[in-house]
């Protein structure tokens, strides 16, 4: 009986864990899809290129130079309504930095929980899991590493730090996991990377780089002019000067919002990635990822699409599991059955004394179900138990792998189905030795 026991539990355990673990990876890829009809980045794998800029759990397919992608940055054209960049390929602690502008974290309804959006150059704003994790406060500096690895070789310490402005509430999205600045400074630590030795001169030819691309901003809103010379003097006193003021010199920027016009302007220059939202579906819109792969250096992908492939992937697998899970649930309830069969021969004769005492048949009857759904619900609570405290300790792993938050603690109501179900099967394994049980000849059982 013991045996029936575990059975039955280790196959409603692999089932509920099955049910747990899918339901917690499609909320996690429907959430953070955000809307998002294509992304557009380097040659490669197309669906790598969805889990490297859509869900962050890949590497980046390569860079793409702006003079490339600058068509379809132009805020004026007239079918993308956001065209938002990336720019990754750092780290802190294994948490990705992400170089991007306001729209990113519009896309999962972030909102600031405590200090500040970043403003400048090397301020950051983390999300919530970030922050907790790595117990990073407002304020708080830290140095980049290059990759996505915990690696204290790949340290960008000849660079200048990130200052933590501020922390985003928990939105259970990816926003969570990220650390998000301007594109110019994940350009500047690169830069400061690889020409350690020309940083000063590097750094003062960035300094004036970016100083035109603010002015050109300022110059499309209030219609004026500046010629090079003024853009230069008047940043020159901003936080860009060389690496070693950095901290002082920041507190004099003004405080611009990172824009994709601030951006097209640096044709030399890379980003990883572009999420774009069309205006409107049409048959143009349908059209411009087969026109991008077949008409350009770069790659376009529908979301949508990549992840419905990833999922008929998985489900393959899922699908053996589930399987798995359903032939040891039929195997336990054949082990209940003979169990409680083989349990009538030895109790025969106490169920003929029961008779004889007054038990009616059908009391015996309802005793030997009940013992069958008795046997069901146990296996059951075992199951459902084994599987919530397998998912906690498989979340930890997934944790540390992608850095996605998991639980143990979701209950479905799948679930409830699922003790439907047990006590279905409980009461079918016990029907037969139940009948048996109710039609025992008193007489003959006792003679013997």
């Amino acid at each position: 009986m013991t045996l029936s026991l575990v059975l039955f539990a280790l196959g409603v355990g692999l089932i509920s864990l099955l049910l747990i673990l899918n339901k917690q990876l499609e909320d996690q890829f429907e959430k953070n899809l955000a809307g998002i009809n294509l992304v557009v980045g380097a040659k490669g794998s197309p669906l790598q290129l969805i889990l490297s800029s859509m869900y962050h759990i890949d590497s980046p397919t390569g860079n793409i130079p702006i003079k490339s992608a600058k068509a379809l940055m132009n805020p004026k054209h007239p079918l993308i309504g956001q065209a938002i960049p990336l720019s990754m390929g750092d780290s802190h602690q294994g948490y990705r930095i992400i170089g991007s502008t306001y729209d990113l974290f519009g896309l999962y309804n972030g909102e600031i929980g405590e200090g500040k959006l970043w403003s400048k150059d090397m301020e950051v704003t983390i999300g919530a899991t970030v922050a907790d994790k790595l117990g990073l406060g407002v304020g708080d500096g830290f140095y980049s590493s290059h990759g996505l690895i915990i690696d204290d070789n790949l340290v960008h310490d000849d660079a200048p730090q990130f200052k933590v402005a501020g922390i985003f509430k928990p939105t259970g999205s990816v926003l969570d996991q990220l650390i998000l600045t301007n594109t110019q400074s994940i350009w500047k630590v690169h830069d400061s990377h690889a020409h350690e030795e020309g940083e000063s001169e590097e750094g003062h030819a960035e300094d004036d780089h970016e100083g035109h691309d603010h002015e050109e901003s300022q110059q499309s809103a209030v219609g004026s002019t500046q010629d090079d010379n003024h853009d230069h003097d008047d940043h020159e006193g901003h936080d860009h000067s060389n690496h070693d003021d950095h901290d002082h010199a920041a507190a004099d920027t003004p405080k611009v919002a990172p824009t994709n016009e601030s951006l097209i302007t640096n044709a030399d220059q890379s980003i990883t990635s572009l999420l774009i939202k069309f205006k409107s579906n049409n048959y143009r819109t349908l059209n411009m990822q087969r026109n991008i792969n077949e008409n350009t250096d770069m790659q376009a992908a529908t979301p949508a699409f990549e992840i419905n492939r990833l999922y008929s992937m998985m489900g393959t697998g899922t699908d053996a599991l589930q399987m798995l899970a359903y032939v040891i649930v039929f195997v336990s309830g054949l082990s209940i059955f003979i169990s409680l069969f083989s349990s009538l021969r030895e109790r025969k004769y106490e169920l003929a004394l029961m008779r004889v005492m007054g038990s009616s048949p059908t009391k015996i009857f309802a005793l030997i179900v009940l013992e069958g759904l008795i046997l069901a619900v146990l296996g059951y609570l075992i199951g459902i138990a084994l599987s919530h405290i397998g998912m906690e300790v498989l979340a930890k792993y997934m944790s540390d792998a992608y850095r996605y938050s998991f639980s143990g603690a979701l209950f479905l109501k799948e679930e409830i189905y699922l003790l439907f179900g047990a006590l279905g099967i409980g009461f079918i394994a016990a029907i037969i030795p139940a009948i048996q049980a109710k039609n025992t000849d008193i007489s003959r059982t006792l003679g013997k």
